[in-house]
């Protein structure tokens, strides 16, 4: 590691959030794995705008960190779960889609509820099964990501997940319903 290196990192490890924040500006482009890991690690960071310049700065990096993503996808964080997942979805990456299907059963209501927006936004026919069944989870937010990834991945609601749905007397699952009716 080289001394700029080391004064990034410095500047990470910062209490000061201007400091971490004006790092994290200038590392969109980073492929040193330390540093990976350490804004990785920043998504669970006290502060909101730490944690949101975090997700821009792996959201907007071009080089392949995909693995450090897919990690981050077993962190014993929930934020950093959940996050890892919305990052590699809005990258597109299809290849972590086998990773984050073992995420709808978590125990964590916002990590499933990220994991089923991302499969639907990564449009992953392949973990309808999944999807499915997350219709009936127990949390309101992941039962409504569940319902719209069904709506991306062009599935149709069986007769019982209308029903659920219905039962739940929510303007968002009224909306949801109509957009799956045919």
């Amino acid at each position: 590691m080289n001394i700029v290196d080391s004064s990034i990192l410095h500047n990470l490890y910062s209490s000061d959030t201007n400091r971490k924040i004006s790092a994290l500006s200038k590392l969109a482009q980073t492929s040193d794995e330390v540093i990976i890991e350490k804004i990785i690690s920043l998504l669970d960071d006290d502060e909101i705008r730490i944690r949101g310049e975090a997700f821009s700065t792996l959201f907007q990096n071009k080089n392949d960190i995909s693995v450090k993503l897919v990690d981050g996808l077993h962190n014993p964080s929930k934020n950093i779960r959940a996050f890892c997942s919305i990052v590699l979805a809005n990258r597109n990456d299809k290849n972590a889609i086998n990773s984050i299907i073992k995420l709808v059963t978590d125990s964590s209501d916002m990590v499933r509820s990220c994991a089923f927006g991302s499969l639907g936004y990564l449009r992953a026919k392949k973990a309808k099964e999944e999807i499915h069944h997350g219709i009936f989870d127990s949390n309101i937010e992941a039962k409504k990501s569940a319902a719209y990834a069904l709506i991306l991945i062009n599935e149709d609601f069986s007769v019982q997940e209308r029903k659920e749905l219905e039962g739940q007397k929510d303007p968002d699952f009224k909306k949801i319903l109509e957009k799956n009716y045919k």
